[in-house]
């Protein structure tokens, strides 16, 4: 298991720590001693500040825990978010699309319709994702000729 070091969701944290403890069907007293060894650096002080006489149980330390870090909890994205990713100068179509997908990945419940928006809006203002740039685009009358 990783260690807690305030990057992440504590919340996302405590879950895979109780998984692991349910799976070892660890006791109570056990579940608040193993904690201790998930934490680093602010997370570990703050463990030692903490009075103990005050948890009892180890839903008091979690509590305790997820109110003293939840200002680490990962924030919520929408579909709009996906407006914001352009492909940069010089980036790869693949490079792009691969960082386009991981976006539409972090947002929950995504409609088809946003995805498409999002690409679609990259097209309007002139990304080098556009499969018909200007200069190469033909005009009506030179289909029609053609």
């Amino acid at each position: 298991m990783d260690l807690y070091e305030r990057t992440i969701d504590p919340k996302h944290h405590l879950s895979n720590f109780k998984s692991q403890m349910y799976l070892a069907d660890a006791s109570d007293a056990t579940r608040c001693k193993a904690f201790l060894m998930t934490l680093t650096k602010a997370a570990m002080k703050w463990f030692d500040n903490l009075l103990l006489s005050l948890v009892t149980y180890f839903d008091d330390l979690a509590r305790k825990f997820l109110t003293r870090f939840s200002i680490q909890k990962d924030k919520v994205k929408h579909a709009p978010s996906l407006l914001r990713v352009k492909q940069e100068v010089g980036e790869t179509l693949r490079d792009y699309m691969e960082i386009f997908n991981k976006a539409c990945l972090e947002i929950q419940n995504l409609p088809t319709k946003a995805v498409i928006m999002g690409l679609v809006n990259d097209f309007k203002e002139g990304s080098s994702i556009n499969p018909y740039p200007s200069k190469t685009r033909l005009s009506c009358t030179k289909c029609k000729s053609g």
